[in-house]
């Protein structure tokens, strides 16, 4: 018998799963197991949203949408980013609404790589943006940034400039980030931005946690390389809709003209009344975000106080909803080792920062889109684990 497996693209032979799922599904298992890994907001999506889904599908809003999005969301996310953010982009031209980001930057990433491309990622950060560039034949660099508070620096970027030069033809960029909560300013993304433009090099900008941005202004690559920037978002994050499965790509029209050719092969369309529960997120206001935002800010605070309390170093985050911490000395160091003795007898279960890449290592992200109620228990059994293992 010929083993067909050992025939598949030779690629995804480098591609792992991500780990933080396959973790995920192992936690499911334990009873009564207090959950701090996924970026799953525990809102509900807001009722008029959900409403309008409701009316469209009334209305058989169940057939082929557009390739590139409805008329009506299209504008929206136009109308909503001029008027937020201060961004311009044609809805009939330089818009496309994908499956969620992680179409999104699969699209765009395969889009603008050629074999033996090199894309940097600045990591630590969420483990999708490697394996689409390997997938596509491309070298995914990992930028350690544990060094420069989690931060990429001029100084860092160059550095890998240098090293791979003509080789570079794109740039992760998420802001905030995740997992580590690090917010960039303007000036910060300027600064980065001025070593890379009128370069044949692509600012992919994953910006899904846009709106849970607490402690400044929203800033973007889009703002400082608008020409050479595709900036990626999404409904996820800031409305609960993680379940619908809907974001959007913005870019110049020659370059989202070419993404669009991509992203039609692997989605046909996206599904009409999704798009039509979107663009009523997009038209409802910002109270919804505004509410939840609040309770984010609650519930950070909460957690930092209680992890520092225990021994925890951790990064205060400005934006998303992850703290990532050092792992105290009388913890187990190895992060992976640790989430599973801490998922098995605390019934807690944590992210180990070795998910993230490079400079992820004894390191833990705790997710805190979980209810208050949650954390409060989470946060006294981990307390009693510590405790235990000081004795």
């Amino acid at each position: 018998m010929v083993e067909m497996s050992k025939h598949m693209r030779a690629t995804l032979n480098d591609v792992p799963t991500l780990k933080l799922f396959d973790f995920s599904t192992f936690v499911s298992k334990i009873p009564d197991v207090i959950k701090f890994t996924l970026g799953e907001p525990d809102f509900d999506t807001p009722e008029y949203v959900k409403q309008a889904g409701i009316r469209a599908l009334e209305n058989n809003r169940t057939h082929y949408a557009p390739q590139r999005g409805t008329a009506g969301l299209l504008q929206a996310v136009s109308d909503n980013l001029a008027e937020r953010y201060g961004l311009h982009y044609d809805p009939q031209t330089e818009i496309l609404i994908t499956n969620g980001v992680t179409e999104g930057a699969y699209a765009a990433i395969t889009a603008v790589t050629n074999p033996g491309d090199v894309v940097l990622v600045p990591t630590p950060t969420f483990s999708i943006y490697g394996p689409d560039a390997i997938i596509g034949g491309a070298k995914a660099v990992e930028v350690d940034t544990s060094a420069t508070d989690f931060r990429l620096t001029p100084a860092l970027l160059q550095k890998y400039l240098d090293k791979y030069g003509d080789r570079v033809k794109a740039i992760i960029f998420v802001n905030p980030a995740n997992p580590t909560g690090v917010v960039y300013t303007q000036q910060e993304l300027n600064d980065l931005a001025a070593l890379i433009k009128g370069k044949p090099i692509f600012a992919i900008s994953d910006e899904i946690y846009s709106e849970l941005n607490y402690d400044g202004e929203y800033a973007s690559m889009a703002k400082a390389l608008p020409d050479q920037t595709i900036l990626a978002n999404g409904f996820s994050k800031s409305y609960a809709m993680t379940g619908w499965r809907i974001g959007y790509l913005c870019a110049p029209k020659d370059i989202t003209s070419e993404i669009f050719k991509v992203h039609s092969f692997i989605m046909m369309d996206i599904a009409t009344f999704t798009q039509d529960a979107a663009e009523a997120a997009l038209r409802g206001g910002t109270d919804a975000i505004t509410a939840m935002d609040k309770q984010y800010i609650e519930r950070r605070d909460y957690m930092l106080a209680r992890l520092e309390k225990m021994g925890f170093k951790c990064t205060r985050p400005m934006g998303a909803f992850y703290i990532f911490t050092k792992i105290p000395s009388f913890l187990n160091q190895d992060d992976t080792k640790l989430i599973y003795q801490l998922a098995e007898e605390a019934h807690v279960a944590v992210t180990a920062g070795t998910f993230f890449g490079a400079g992820g290592e004894g390191y833990l992200r705790f997710s805190y889109a979980t209810a208050m109620d949650q954390i409060k228990a989470g946060m006294d059994r981990l307390e009693h684990f510590c405790q235990n293992q000081q004795k």
